[in-house]
């Protein structure tokens, strides 16, 4: 008996204040949401290496998840449609597919590099006259105009703005609402301008 007693006597007593993550007065814990000098939070902390800027701005028009039914059973891919340009009159459509989403836009990417197109366009970046075009269900019509800045909504307005054009009008004349056809039919109808 006498040996427990020393033993709940040597033990030593916890104070409130002591503890390793006592609330203080308004109830938080001293230290909560402060970060060391290598956190988020800190302004001394690491920097890291600025990324290049890319060659070309990107834009996805569409990602889907497809179907393969096989023997086994089914089999799931991601297609990514993608548009890029360089705002100087260049612009290029490209698609990918893939199990993973950023394999997929990778490939599109690649795509659409080899499929980039010049557009004819004036000194102050607009377009010198109508044109028109179809492809399959989708038909575009674009004309120029002086001082609008671009009218235009959907796959066409994306397109635009990659490619840097500027005071330009573009009119879905068909019901389509694939935005990869309606893409496709406004590069056609850029291949038509005349220099």
């Amino acid at each position: 008996m006498s040996d427990e007693k020393v033993i709940k006597e040597s033990a030593p007593t916890v104070d409130s204040a002591k503890k390793p993550f006592a609330r203080n007065a308004g109830g938080k814990r001293p230290f909560a949401g402060k970060r060391g000098p290598g956190g988020k939070d800190s302004k001394g902390g690491k920097k890291f290496a600025e990324r290049p800027k890319p060659e070309f701005d990107q834009k996805i028009l569409s990602i889907r998840r497809v179907t393969r039914v096989m023997a086994g059973g089914r089999r799931f891919s991601f297609s990514v449609s993608m548009l890029i340009g360089d705002r100087k009159g260049s612009v290029g459509i490209g698609l990918g597919k893939s199990s993973d989403t950023t394999l997929a836009i990778s490939k599109a990417v690649a795509s659409a590099r080899k499929n980039m197109v010049k557009i004819h366009a004036t000194k102050e970046m607009s377009i010198a006259h109508d044109v028109q075009a179809k492809y399959k269900a989708s038909e575009v019509f674009i004309m120029p105009n002086k001082g609008k800045g671009v009218v235009a909504g959907g796959a066409v307005r994306d397109i635009l703005n990659l490619a840097g054009l500027k005071n330009v009008t573009g009119k879905l004349l068909s019901r389509s609402k694939n935005q990869l056809n309606n893409a496709r039919a406004t590069v056609r109808a850029f291949a038509k301008l005349k220099a």
